[in-house]
Order: C-alpha cells, then sequence, then structure tokens
C-alpha cells in the first residue's frame, strides 16, 4: 500500500475548491479514501490520501479525479459577476444624480452608463442567451443557473432604466433648460422651430433616407445593430395585411442632435423626432396611424475559430459580418408604441418580452455624449485639468539620455502622455536606433504612435507591430492599421493564436558607445493619445538590463511561435501570472504565521478569479491585511467573519476612469511593487498575453506606493463593498479627499517645485571658445 501524508491547504486554495466528501468515488475504490480532519469550509485541515496504485500514472489519475470530484466552489463566497457589474454600473449612474457634479459632467456619466449598458447586453447577455439556448446546466461560482442570472439580470436592468430615465427626464433636462440647453420636443414646439425643422427635413433627411416596406414578420429586412430607425405604421388598403409597417432606417450619416434656432442658449431637437413628425412626405397620400422609434442590440458574444482560420484577417473579417446578422439581444422601442407594431417586431425578432424595454422618449440616452462639445457652457463643466510635464523628464534633451540616467514614472492623466510618444518620435528619426517592438490592442483614430511605426520602418530600421485584431469593437480600426502598417514594410503579427495581446510594452534597440541598450515603456493602458487624457494609468520608462532580456525574451515568444522561457523580473499570462500572484499572497501568509507584518494591497479593474479570491480568503484568515480598490467588477465578499473579515474592497467613481493595476506586497518590509496589464479575471489570467512588471527603482516604488496608498483616502468619490454586495459611499467624518483631485494637484505643485529650483540655480554664460571647446 502507498501512503502518501500532504498538507494540502495551499493546493487548495490555489485551486479555488473546498473538500466535499470523504469519498471520492473514484474507480479504485474502495482503496482511494480522501478524508480530512475539519469537515467544512473555510477552515481546512490537514488531508490525508490514502490509495493503493498499481502505477505512478495510475496514482496521477486517480489524485487529479479525486480532487475534481471531492472538492468544488462554495457559491456562499462568490458575488454573481453579471451583477457585480451592474452594481457597478448603478455607481457610474450616481455620479449622474450627484448635485455636487457639474450638470454637463452628469448628463455625460448618464450618457457614459446607458453606453455601458449597451456592450452589457451585447456581450454579458447575448453570451448567456446563448448557454440558454444550448441548455447549458452549469452553474456560476456564486451558484446561479443561466436561467437564474437572466432574470435577475432582467429585474436590475428594468429599475436601472427607470431610474436613467427619471434622472434625465426630472432632474437633468428640467436643469439644462434653465441654463439655455434645451430639447425641443417638436410635438409641443412653436411655429418657428416646426418651420425650421420642416427646412431641415426637406433640405438634408428627405434627400437621404429611405423607408423599407415590410411584408410580414417573417420577413423583416436586415437591421443595424444599434441604429435608429422609425417604425411607421399606415392605414391598410383592402388587399394589405392586417396591419402595414414600413421602417426608416436614419442611419449614421445625418446627425442625430439637430440643432434649431435659439435667441439664448442651444435649441435642438433629435432626428427621429424630426423624421416622425414629417414622416407623411414619404408616404403621399397613405394615412399614417403611428410612428415610433426603436433601435435593436445584436449578440456581440460571437468568435472566431482560429483553429481553421488560416488566415486570421480574413477569418477577422469575416466575424465583424457575423455581426451584422447575429441575433437580437434586446428591442428598444418608444413606450407610446401600438401594442400591435411591438408585437409585429417581436415576431420578426424572435424575441419575447424579456428581450424588450418599453423606454421613455429620447432612446439611447448614450446620444448626449454630443453636447460634452457644446461651447459657451464652461461653467457647466468640470475645471479643465492640463496633463503635466513630468519634472524628471528635461525638453531640451533626448529622451533616451534622460531614461539612461533614470527610470521615470508617469501618472497619467495628471502626468502627460507626450513622453511615450516622444519615445516613439524620437526613435522613428533617431539614427542609432536599430529596432522597434511594440504591441497595439487599441489605438486612437489619428494614432502618432503609429504614424512613428510606419516612419521609422520607412527609414530602413527593424519595426516589429504586434497588432490585436481580436480587441472587441475594435477590430475593424486594428484591422485598418495592420493593413497600414504592412504596406510601409512593419513586420506585423496579428496576436497569438487562441489568446489576445493585451500587454502593454514598447522595446526600443539603441546602438550607443557602451554597446546595445534597450529602452522599454511598459504601462497599464493602451497607446491611445486619446484615452490618455481620460483614463488612469501607469507608465514606466527604463532602460533596465534585466527587465530588458526578459521584455525581449516576450517578445519572441510571441513572434517566433516558441515555448517562453522562464523570466528573471517578468511574470506573463497565460503561463505563470497567476502562479506568481499566488505564491506572493502564500508569502504573506507565511510571514505573519511567523508574526511577522504582513500586507496586500492591490488596485484592481476587476476581480473575478476563484483561485486568487480563495487565496486572498486564506490570506484573510491568516490574518493578513488585505486593502482592494476594484473599480469594476468584484466577486469576492468583504468582511465575512472566519473568512474574510481582514479584507477591506473599495471603488471609486470619478471624472477620470480608473484602469491602473498597481500591486503591493509588504514582503517582510521589501516593499514589493508591481504594475499589470492583466486584471485578476480567468479570461486576463488564462486566455490573454498579460504582464506583470515589478518596479524596483526606488524613488519610482516610493512614488508607485503614494499614489496607491491615497486611493484608500477617498472620502468623495468612494464607495464600500458590504457583505450583502451592496456599496456604501464613504461618508466625510473629515478633511474632503478627493483622490483624483489630489493627484493632478500633486502633479502640478511637483512641477512648480522643479521650476522654482531651475531658477534658483545659477548657470553662468560661458565664452564663445570655452564653449566650443567643451
Amino acid at each position: 500500500m502507498l501512503t502518501i501524508v500532504a498538507a494540502f491547504n495551499s493546493a487548495l486554495l490555489s485551486l479555488g475548491w473546498s473538500p466535499a466528501s470523504r469519498s471520492c468515488g473514484c474507480s479504485l475504490n474502495p482503496f482511494c479514501v480522501v478524508s480530512q480532519e475539519v469537515p467544512t469550509w473555510p477552515t481546512i485541515g490537514r488531508l490525508e490520501l490514502i490509495l493503493t496504485a498499481h502505477s505512478p500514472l495510475q496514482f496521477q489519475s486517480s489524485l487529479s479525479h479525486c480532487f475534481s470530484i471531492a472538492m468544488h466552489p462554495n457559491p456562499q463566497h462568490f458575488f454573481n459577476r453579471e451583477n457585480s457589474w451592474l452594481e457597478f454600473n448603478q455607481r457610474v449612474l450616481c455620479q449622474a444624480v450627484d448635485p455636487r457634479v457639474p450638470l454637463l459632467e452628469r448628463l455625460k456619466f448618464l450618457a457614459i452608463s446607458s453606453s455601458n449598458l449597451d456592450e452589457f447586453f451585447m456581450v454579458r447577455v447575448g453570451g448567456l442567451q446563448l448557454q440558454q439556448a444550448a441548455r447549458a446546466a452549469s452553474t456560476d461560482t456564486a451558484g446561479m443557473t443561466v436561467s437564474e442570472q437572466l432574470s435577475a439580470i432582467e429585474k436590475r436592468t428594468t429599475h436601472m432604466i427607470a431610474e436613467q430615465y427619471r434622472c434625465y427626464l426630472s432632474e437633468l433636462e428640467p436643469a439644462l433648460a434653465t441654463q439655455g440647453i434645451v430639447r425641443v420636443q417638436l410635438a409641443q414646439a412653436s411655429s418657428k422651430h416646426r418651420e425650421s425643422a420642416q427646412r431641415m427635413f426637406d433640405e438634408e433627411v428627405f434627400p437621404v433616407l429611405s423607408p423599407m416596406a415590410v411584408n410580414s414578420d417573417d420577413d423583416l429586412p436586415l437591421l443595424a445593430n444599434q441604429a435608429m430607425y422609425v417604425c411607421v405604421q399606415l392605414v391598410s388598403m383592402a388587399d394589405d395585411p392586417p396591419h402595414r409597417f414600413v421602417f426608416i432606417p436614419l442611419g449614421r450619416v445625418l446627425p442625430r442632435v439637430v440643432t434649431l434656432p435659439a435667441d439664448n442658449g442651444v435649441a435642438f431637437a433629435l432626428l427621429e423626432d424630426v423624421v416622425s413628425c414629417f414622416a407623411s412626405s414619404f408616404f403621399g397620400a397613405d394615412k399614417i396611424l403611428a410612428t415610433a422609434a426603436f433601435r435593436i442590440s445584436l449578440n456581440a458574444d460571437v468568435s472566431i475559430q482560429e483553429d481553421s482560420a488560416a488566415d486570421l484577417l480574413h477569418g477577422m473579417k469575416e466575424l465583424l459580418q457575423q455581426r451584422k446578422t447575429a441575433g437580437c439581444v434586446r428591442l428598444e422601442i418608444d413606450q407610446q408604441a401600438p401594442p400591435e407594431m411591438v408585437h409585429f417586431l417581436q415576431r420578426g425578432l424572435h424575441i419575447g418580452d424579456r428581450e424588450t424595454t418599453l423606454c421613455p422618449s429620447p432612446l439611447a440616452l448614450s446620444v448626449f455624449m454630443q453636447l460634452q462639445s457644446l461651447e459657451g457652457f464652461e461653467h457647466l463643466r468640470d475645471t479643465p485639468w492640463t496633463p503635466q510635464r513630468s519634472p524628471q523628464i528635461d525638453p531640451t534633451q533626448s529622451i533616451f539620455t534622460t531614461i539612461a540616467e533614470t527610470d521615470v514614472l508617469l501618472c497619467h492623466p495628471y502626468d502627460s502622455f507626450e513622453p511615450v510618444v516622444r519615445l516613439l518620435e524620437e526613435a522613428a528619426d533617431d539614427p542609432d536606433v536599430l529596432a522597434i517592438k511594440q504591441t497595439l490592442y487599441r489605438t486612437s483614430r489619428n494614432s502618432q504612435i503609429v504614424g512613428a511605426l510606419r516612419r521609422a520602418a520607412e527609414r530602413g530600421k527593424y519595426v516589429t507591430a504586434i497588432v490585436e485584431l481580436k480587441a472587441r469593437f475594435d477590430e475593424a480600426r486594428n484591422i485598418e492599421w495592420a493593413q497600414e502598417l504592412e504596406e510601409a514594410q512593419v513586420q506585423v503579427i496579428y496576436g497569438v493564436k487562441n489568446l489576445k495581446t493585451h500587454a502593454k510594452i514598447c522595446i526600443i534597440v539603441r546602438r550607443e558607445p557602451r554597446g546595445i541598450v534597450r529602452y522599454m515603456h511598459v504601462g497599464t493602458g493602451n497607446y491611445n493619445e486619446s484615452t490618455a487624457r481620460l483614463y488612469g494609468d501607469i507608465s514606466l520608462l527604463t532602460c533596465n538590463d534585466q527587465l530588458g532580456t526578459d521584455a525581449s525574451a516576450f517578445f519572441n515568444a510571441i513572434t517566433g511561435y516558441s515555448q517562453p522561457q522562464p523570466y528573471r523580473t517578468l511574470e506573463a499570462a497565460p503561463i505563470g501570472l497567476r502562479k506568481k500572484l499566488l505564491s506572493l499572497i502564500e508569502g504573506e501568509i507565511e510571514r505573519k504565521k511567523q508574526g511577522q507584518r504582513a500586507l496586500i494591497v492591490a488596485k484592481l479593474n476587476s476581480l473575478v478569479d476563484p483561485q486568487l479570491i480563495q487565496a486572498l480568503y486564506a490570506a484573510s484568515q491568516a490574518g493578513v491585511t488585505v486593502r482592494l480598490n476594484v473599480r469594476g467588477i468584484c466577486c469576492l465578499r468583504p468582511n465575512v467573519p472566519g473568512l474574510s473579515e481582514n479584507i477591506s474592497v473599495i471603488s471609486i467613481v470619478d471624472r477620470v476612469l480608473e484602469h491602473a493595476r498597481i500591486i503591493y506586497f509588504y514582503h517582510g518590509g521589501d516593499d514589493l511593487t508591481f504594475i499589470s496589464s492583466a486584471d485578476w479575471m480567468p479570461r486576463n489570467l488564462d486566455r490573454r498575453v498579460e504582464l506583470l512588471v515589478p518596479v524596483d527603482d526606488p524613488k519610482c516604488k516610493k512614488r508607485l506606493i503614494s499614489i496607491l496608498d491615497s486611493y484608500f483616502s477617498d472620502n468623495q468619490n468612494a464607495w464600500e463593498l458590504q457583505s450583502s454586495g451592496q456599496y456604501v459611499r464613504r461618508s466625510e467624518n473629515e478633511k474632503p479627499m478627493r483622490v483624483q483631485n489630489a493627484l493632478y494637484e500633486a502633479a502640478v505643485a511637483s512641477i512648480k517645485r522643479a521650476e522654482q529650483m531651475r531658477r534658483t540655480v545659477f548657470e553662468p554664460h560661458q565664452p564663445a571658445a570655452v564653449q566650443k571647446n567643451g
């Protein structure tokens, strides 16, 4: 008999499972028995595995089967992912309701919450509907079936949409009108506004739009995703069906916001209102019974089968076409639409009441993002925050000189993203630069970075770009960039098969007197100059040799499709990132058991991964203090006695979208700090190429820890997650502290100090001969 006694506590935690029973029921029974001293989770005693096996292979197979049968996640320890995301969107909506927020900023948050919900339906609800259609019997980590999740989503989103419209119609629209921003509803409009709208319709709308007759609900035309339509119900003639419908697609050429004359301020109508008002122009003598605006959301949770797509570029183009014909996951229609019109659309789209949302006018509140560009209403917006120049970077010298002297840490958008762009542009023009290697996940429309890569290749440099074609909703733009780069002789790699390349890294290889030097940028955000002014991210500029060696190995593994080699400083998903994090958490647990101080602090966008959540529970049970700042989804349940009483979770929603991933471990006083492209989700750790990057430079590390700590002092826009799953806004018991404002003020103060110090340094004018000889 082979007897193995092991302490499986750490192994179980890393797997995210808990013991279920004493008997595993495997094929070797009764010789295989799993017993445990303490029968219930969260306290796991030592497990004793006793089995008789005839070979090592048989033993390994039996052991694996024991774990799969005898352990399961405890649903009471997890929040449902979809409900958690909806709670995040509720916090976004709360910014729209908050009277402390400037009026146009409140309107912006309302538009964001509406846009977020659109994507949620297309991706998350779409995926669940596919599972339901396939009769998937599985449950999520919170123990909810697919049907239960869809029911919960329907209930929660119905309440959220009602609150969105209450906020707009009862609060924002009246308040905007008092400030001179008026939405005109043509049914109640003045003759002046109706005449102006009529002229606009006759001159610009009528020549462009074309109605589509619909013969029956079995023969609906192909409807575009998220596009606005006006459905017109006409009186039926003798030989017509009982209900006669025509669709007028509004398209994307005409602006949805139609400006009307105003004595003071701004007056506008929405295009669907203009079309509905003058729709009779399309139909001559035919009588209109009713009109109603509607739009549909199609399932975007479709994916390419990469194993059968030899040409990924062609496959991605096919995927974009598939989205155009995917199933409908949501119908939004004006609540004034007659029942026969609603039922006609439901039958034609093969949906029911659960997938139908009856909305007050206007549909798609995301349209109000367009009002952010209105001029003359600065008092209704936040005071602009101009990104500050980093005092570490001297604009009069080469950025390569600066990075060679010291690592540079940037906190965007408070610190300007310009040094990152400048690094690429200098590299493109520098004759000593031999090669540039870059990942591109999401880029801006007129990207200076892409332009620099193209220019570098045209000047004979060796340029490699890993362009991720599978970045959801940016596929078309990335295909365009990839083709342009290929035309400029850039070596373009379309990501990694069956994975998304989400890492943010750039290497510049430069020939210098001391030899070949690798200059790098690694960060938490995309190479996108536009979002770098809106998202909170971290950048690290360095020429650290060990990091450079690892970065080269990282690129070689991707571009050469080779087996990744062990890294000395970096960790990458899907190979070793989760393992590294689990090891670091276990290290804090062991130090706490030895009576040492132990602390884990992390700032993330999402926390979903069961294995990491269970490891954090184990850390809490060992007495380790765990402080988490999770902007969005958090499936971990904090403050549960005996499970997570040492874990606190906050979320900050403010004018800047929190996007940085920063991780800290006390590590016996060594202060291990990391930045990462990865959230703690199975998709990031198992299905994406991600990076975990240490920040070791003492000055950069000190600043990064200070930034991370400041997020836990916010008492203006911080929400605390309760064990019930609800978020409670942190009360302002002390001096007001708004972390984003504090970070911006720190950036401003830093550059002022640098300028003051520069003014106090006396620099003598040298004679011309001295300057020349020097």
